[in-house]
């Protein structure tokens, strides 16, 4: 039978969520933690790969088991045994062919920008002191709508078959001394989201126009593009899929 678990966590401490030969990973934690706990080997599929330092308030991943347990105690002992870090909000059964990565209909995530400086928040959000122009932003925003490729915004020597993506909302809002970026898309490039808030920021203080997004998308040319903001600004924060996965 396959299972949904439901779960967030601070990246602080993790080298990213897929495994890593030399380094921690969240994926890593969680597979240990379910095969200690089930007593067997446990492997889980994410939803997708955020980089190191990345976090997330929303993130499924699936696995396999064909025991018994009831969900609600396999939750409470998840959380027990994990770091607390890492934290589990739900588990449930979803159809054998149902796979929490192919399935996803969409991924939104939120970048923070602190215009004050924070000491509370430096670990959290990019400290960026500078007045930023928040409506040329949010006229750039506009017209990533008219663009499929997304090649300059994507890591290179990434293996990919495509750099498509379907951009559904991308904008800023303002929150007292807080910029916030929500961009939705039913993919992601590596490094994508952390390129186009760069791109964003080098907007936001006229160091580049609006209109010049439409130059630095068809060159396909990640350098022509602005610089990656760091990682731990960077939240997931919420994956759809369609009802039918679930039994």
């Amino acid at each position: 039978m396959r299972y949904f678990l439901e779960l967030s966590y601070n990246g602080k401490a993790y080298h990213g969520w897929q495994n890593q030969p030399n380094a921690i990973s969240v994926q890593e934690v969680i597979e240990k933690a379910l095969s200690t706990i089930l007593k067997e080997t446990i492997h889980i599929v994410g939803a997708g790969r955020t980089d190191a330092g990345v976090h997330a308030s929303q993130m499924y991943a699936h696995f396999d088991f064909e025991g018994d347990f009831k969900e609600k105690d396999l939750t409470y002992k998840l959380n027990s045994f994990l770091p607390k870090d890492i934290a589990i909000h739900d588990i449930f059964e979803v159809k054998p062919e149902s796979h929490a990565r192919f399935d996803a209909l969409s991924r939104t995530y939120h970048y923070r920008v602190s215009t004050l400086k924070n000491v509370f928040d430096y670990d959290y959000s990019y400290q960026m002191h500078l007045p930023l122009d928040v409506d040329a932003m949010n006229k750039a925003c506009k017209i990533l709508f008219e663009y499929k490729d997304f090649q300059c915004f994507s890591k290179s020597n990434t293996d990919v078959k495509t750099y498509n993506c379907n951009i559904m909302e991308a904008f800023w809002t303002q929150n007292d001394d807080e910029l916030f970026f929500t961009i939705k898309a039913n993919r992601f490039l590596r490094n994508m989201v952390r390129a186009i808030v760069g791109t964003m920021v080098n907007i936001g203080l006229g160091k580049l126009k609006p209109e010049d997004l439409h130059q630095i998308i068809a060159s396909k040319d990640r350098g022509n593009a602005g610089f990656s903001v760091p990682a731990h600004g960077l939240y997931l924060v919420n994956i759809e899929y369609p009802e039918a996965i679930k039994i």
